[in-house]
């Protein structure tokens, strides 16, 4: 299982393991990451599981799609490069080792 690390609000560091085809806001929803609530269940109408994606070496998720950068937009104030929803991002192999920081707000 990949390993992914959460930054919490409170900058603590969450190592955990998500199955393959899992969502990133169900990985931390099933691991009680602070921040992280995934209310509308992974359907990108929330912004509940807005976070930053780190410039980890080789573990680098696919680019937003169209639909997921307009959410962002219309959801997120101060919306990052680096912004993404949780919801979108599956976890796979070549994610092992990537790090994604929750947003404080």
């Amino acid at each position: 299982m990949p390993t992914i690390t959460f930054v919490d609000p409170h900058g603590i560091e969450h190592d955990v393991e998500g199955d393959v085809g899992q969502s990133l806001m169900t990985v931390a929803v099933n691991h009680d990451i602070p921040g992280i609530e995934g209310e509308c269940g992974g359907e990108m109408a929330c912004g509940t599981c807005h976070v930053y994606v780190a410039d980890t070496a080789g573990c680098v998720p696919p680019p937003r799609t169209t639909d997921e950068a307009e959410m962002l937009e219309v959801l997120i104030d101060g919306v990052k490069p680096t912004s993404r929803l949780g919801c979108q991002i599956r976890v796979g192999p070549e994610l092992d080792g990537l790090s994604v920081t929750v947003p404080s707000e």
